[in-house]
C-alpha cells in the first residue's frame, strides 16, 4: 500500500496556485493546484519552490478535498490532528483542526463577499468541528478486520483511497476532484480518507496474557443526517443512521513481564454488528409538542427499497438477524407493524427477523433480562460466529459469517444497551475458546477489564448519539455500572430536555451541513439563485409572536420587582401580561410548523404534505382552518425558513425549482 503523506508543507504562490510539499520523504512530488483553473497538477520530484512564494504558518496534516460553493471552490485542509493510540502497528488520530482556503483570489474566508457563501462556508464549518472524525495513514480505519483479511493480496497494489469502504468514507464527496482525475493513482499520497466515527482502546491482563480491546464504529455517509430529518429507507435501499460497530480483540499468547514487544499479538478477533433505521418509508414531523406526529408512507416501491437494503446487507455480511426493539403499542406501533408486514413481503431468504419488546420485558429497570433476547438468540449468534485470525496460520480459525441488524426508534438507546449486551456475551465466549477464560469464569470475575469494556461501550453510545440526536446517550449508567441509578435517570431528563431544543431549534442547519459536505445537495456557481436559502418570508404576525411572548415574560419578571403600591393594580398588570403570554404561547404551539428549524437546502416538503396511503398519528402544528386563518392572511401550511410560500402549491413548485436550481440530487422521502 502506498503511504499516504502524514505532513505537508504549503506554499501560496501569490494568487496564483497553492503548493503543497510533503516533509517527508525529501524530494516527492509536490502537488500544485492552480487558482484560476482549478487544474490539478503533480510536479516532477525535488522541484523548487518558486523564489516569490510565502509559506503557510501551519503545517497540514493532510488534504481532505474540495468544494465548490456559490461564488468559488475550496480546498480544505486538516490543520490540527490529536494522536489516539497505536492499533496495529499504525497510529490512529481524531481530525481536531481545519482551514479552509478559496480558489477564487477575490473570495475571503473570513469575510466573504456575499451572503450566501458566508452561510454556506459557516455550514461547512460547522460540520467540520461539531463531527468526530478519524483517520490513519497507513491502516484502513473505513474497512472491518475480515474484509481487510479477504483483500490482503491486492492490498498492496492498492491505495489507502482504493481499498476503503464507500459507505464509510465520509469525504469521498470531497476527495471526488482528485479522485476523478486521469492522475487519481499518482495522487494517492495525497488522498487522505476519514471516518466519522469512534475509536476507543483499553489494554488489560488476564491470567498472564495481555489483551488489547478495541472498539470501532463507522457512520455510513449515505442517507446521512440528524434524528428528525432524516429517518427510514431511501429509493436506493440506503437507512437513516446506519452505523457498523466492530469489537476487536487483540491477545498476546504469554506476557512474561511488563517490557515487551507493543505489536506483539498472535490473535486477532473480531465481532461486528450493524444498526439502522426502519427500512421503510416513515417520518417524524416535528411540530414543536415533544413527540412529533409520526407519519408510515406506503409508496409502491417499498417493498423493492427494503429489499435492496437488506440484500446489500447480505451481500456484505452474510446473513442477517434483525432485532426489532420497537415498542408495540401506543406511538411507536405503526412503525413495527410496517416493518414486519413490508418485510415478509419482500420474502429475504438471507434474513431472520426477532422482535423483542425492549420497555415491557426490561420495565422497572430489568434489564438484565436482554439475557432473555440472548437466549432466542443463541443459536443464531453461533452459527453467524466471528473473525479470528492466528497469525501463524494461513487461514482463518473461524470467520464471521452473519451479523445481527439492531434497531429502536433512534437506533441509539435501547440499540446500544442491546448490542452492548451481545458483545459482551460475544467476548465472554471468544475469551474461553483462547483458553484464557475457564468454564466458570465470566468476564465480570475481572474487575478492570469489565469496567474498560462498559466504558468503551458507554463512551461509543455518547459519540453516536450527539452526532444524530445532538446529546449524548440515555441509559448510558446501566452501561457504565450494569445498574440503573436515579441520578442516571435525571441525567437522561436533562439528554431529553437537550434533545427536544436540539431537533426543533438546530438541526435544520446541522443538516444542511451534512448535505453539502457529502454532496447530497450541490450548490450552482451563482448566489443569485439561492438567495432564498436567507430570506424569511412568513407572514409579520407569525414571526413577532416569539418576540411578544418573550416581552411579555419580561414584564412579568419586571412586575416582581415593582413597588407594591396597589395590589389591585398589580393584579391586573400580571393578568395582562400572562393572558399574553398564554395567548401567543398558545398560537406558537397551534402553528408549532412555523417555528422549527427545517433544513434548507433539501426542505421536506413531499414528507410534511404527503397524502397518500400509510398511516399519520396527527396534523398537529399547521394552524387553524376557517376564518381565523382566513383573518391574517394563513393558509396552515409551513412557512419554510428558505422562502417556501406558505400555501401548498405553491410551497411544492418553489421546492421543485430550487431542486433544478441549485441541482438537489437528492429526493427526500
Amino acid at each position: 500500500m502506498r503511504p499516504v503523506y502524514q505532513r505537508l508543507n504549503l506554499f501560496i504562490v501569490g494568487q496564483d496556485a497553492y503548493t503543497f510539499a510533503p516533509v517527508e520523504p525529501l524530494g516527492a512530488q509536490s502537488l500544485t493546484i492552480h487558482r484560476s483553473t482549478g487544474d490539478i497538477v503533480l510536479n516532477p520530484p525535488n522541484t523548487p519552490a518558486p523564489p516569490t512564494v510565502s509559506r503557510y504558518e501551519k503545517t497540514v496534516y493532510g488534504i481532505l478535498g474540495m468544494i465548490s460553493l456559490a461564488l468559488s471552490e475550496y480546498i480544505i485542509i486538516l490543520t490540527g490532528r490529536e494522536h489516539r493510540t497505536r492499533f496495529m502497528g499504525h497510529d490512529i488520530y481524531r481530525a481536531a483542526d481545519f482551514d479552509i482556503l478559496p480558489l477564487n483570489p477575490n473570495v475571503s474566508v473570513q469575510n466573504p463577499p456575499h451572503p450566501v457563501e458566508r452561510h454556506l462556508l459557516a455550514l461547512v464549518r460547522s460540520h467540520l468541528h461539531s463531527g468526530h472524525f478519524l483517520f490513519s495513514y497507513g491502516w484502513d480505519l473505513t474497512t472491518r478486520l475480515q474484509a481487510q483479511w479477504a483483500e490482503r493480496e491486492n492490498s498492496n497494489e492498492r491505495s489507502l483511497w482504493e481499498q476503503a469502504d464507500d459507505r464509510f468514507f465520509w469525504n469521498k464527496f470531497l476527495q471526488s476532484r482528485l479522485i476523478d482525475n486521469d492522475i487519481a493513482q499518482d495522487l494517492s499520497p495525497y488522498i487522505l480518507p476519514i471516518v466519522y466515527g469512534t475509536f476507543d482502546v483499553r489494554t488489560n491482563y488476564i491470567h498472564g496474557h495481555r489483551i488489547q480491546l478495541c472498539l470501532i464504529s463507522r457512520r455510513s455517509r449515505y442517507r446521512a443526517g440528524t434524528r428528525y430529518f432524516r429517518r427510514g429507507v431511501d429509493h436506493d435501499g440506503h437507512v437513516a443512521n446506519f452505523n457498523e460497530t466492530e469489537q476487536i480483540l487483540l491477545v498476546e499468547e504469554q506476557a512474561t513481564g511488563r517490557i515487551f514487544n507493543v505489536e506483539k499479538f498472535s490473535q486477532q478477533l473480531s465481532f461486528v454488528q450493524i444498526r439502522g433505521s426502519v427500512p421503510v418509508f416513515w417520518a417524524e414531523v416535528n411540530t414543536l409538542r415533544y413527540k412529533p406526529d409520526l407519519q408510515v408512507m406506503d409508496l409502491q416501491d417499498t417493498v423493492d427499497a427494503m429489499r435492496r437494503h437488506l440484500h446489500e446487507q447480505a451481500s456484505i455480511y452474510g446473513e442477517q438477524s434483525l432485532v426489532n426493539l420497537v415498542n408495540q403499542k401506543g406511538y411507536e406501533q405503526p412503525v413495527k407493524d410496517a416493518y414486519e408486514r413490508i418485510f415478509n413481503q419482500a420474502e429475504a431468504t438471507d434474513a431472520k427477523y426477532q422482535y423483542f419488546d425492549f420497555h415491557n420485558e426490561c420495565k422497572n429497570m430489568r434489564w438484565d433480562r436482554i439475557n432473555i433476547l440472548i437466549d432466542k438468540m443463541q443459536d443464531d449468534l453461533l452459527r453467524q460466529g466471528y473473525f479470528h485470525l492466528d497469525v501463524f496460520r494461513l487461514d482463518p480459525v473461524k470467520t464471521q459469517r452473519g451479523a445481527v441488524r439492531t434497531n429502536c426508534m433512534d437506533n441509539l438507546d435501547r440499540t446500544n444497551v442491546v448490542q452492548a449486551a451481545l458483545a459482551k456475551w460475544t467476548l465472554n465466549l471468544q475469551l474461553k475458546a483462547l483458553g484464557i477464560l475457564a468454564e466458570g469464569e465470566d468476564l465480570d470475575d475481572f474487575h478492570a477489564l469489565s469496567k474498560d469494556f462498559r466504558d468503551l461501550w458507554a463512551d461509543h453510545a455518547d459519540l453516536i448519539s450527539r452526532a444524530y440526536a445532538g446529546s449524548g446517550a440515555l441509559k448510558t449508567d446501566f452501561t457504565r455500572t450494569n445498574k440503573r441509578t436515579s441520578i442516571g435517570a435525571l441525567e437522561d431528563g436533562s439528554k431529553s430536555i437537550m434533545r427536544y431544543v436540539r431537533n426543533n431549534y438546530f438541526d435544520g442547519a446541522r443538516q444542511d451541513g451534512f448535505d453539502l459536505v457529502t454532496g447530497a445537495w450541490t450548490p450552482r456557481n451563482n448566489p443569485i439563485t439561492a438567495i432564498s436559502l436567507l430570506a424569511d418570508t412568513r407572514p409579520l404576525v407569525v414571526r413577532s409572536v416569539p418576540y411578544i411572548l418573550s416581552f411579555s415574560l419580561f414584564m412579568i419578571c419586571a412586575g416582581l420587582t415593582l413597588p407594591r403600591t396597589s395590589d389591585y393594580s398589580l393584579f391586573y398588570y400580571f393578568m395582562l401580561w400572562v393572558t399574553v403570554a398564554v395567548a401567543t404561547t398558545t398560537f406558537m404551539m397551534i402553528y408549532g410548523i412555523e417555528y422549527v428549524s427545517w433544513p434548507r437546502l433539501i426542505p421536506p416538503t413531499d414528507i410534511i404534505y404527503y397524502e397518500g396511503p400509510g398511516y399519520r398519528s396527527g396534523h398537529h402544528g399547521k394552524g387553524l382552518k376557517g376564518s381565523f386563518t382566513q383573518k391574517f392572511g394563513l393558509s396552515g401550511k409551513v412557512f419554510y425558513a428558505n422562502a417556501v410560500p406558505t400555501a401548498r402549491k405553491r410551497a411544492l413548485t418553489v421546492s421543485k425549482m430550487e431542486e433544478i436550481e441549485m441541482g438537489n440530487k437528492q429526493r427526500v422521502d
